[in-house]
């Protein structure tokens, strides 16, 4: 997966886990309100992810370009 798909699946997992957890808290749903912030996390890691591979991806573009100028 590309950084911006993680960025995306990340985005969603996030707002999915959001909900999770206020309807779990709306109806009393201990349970719920867990996988929420289960899911929640799950995003958070995958944007984390996502960051660092555009990270790379910039570095490597940089030494690339340094290269191909220093050749």
């Amino acid at each position: 997966m590309g950084s911006t798909a993680d960025k995306v699946s990340g985005h969603t997992n996030q707002v999915v886990g959001n909900i999770k957890q206020g309807v779990g808290e709306a109806v009393g749903s201990e349970e719920l309100q867990v996988k929420g912030a289960v899911q929640e996390l799950k995003g958070d890691a995958q944007v984390a992810v996502g960051n660092v591979k555009e990270k790379v991806k910039e570095g490597a573009t940089k030494a690339a370009e340094e290269i191909n100028r220093t050749l």
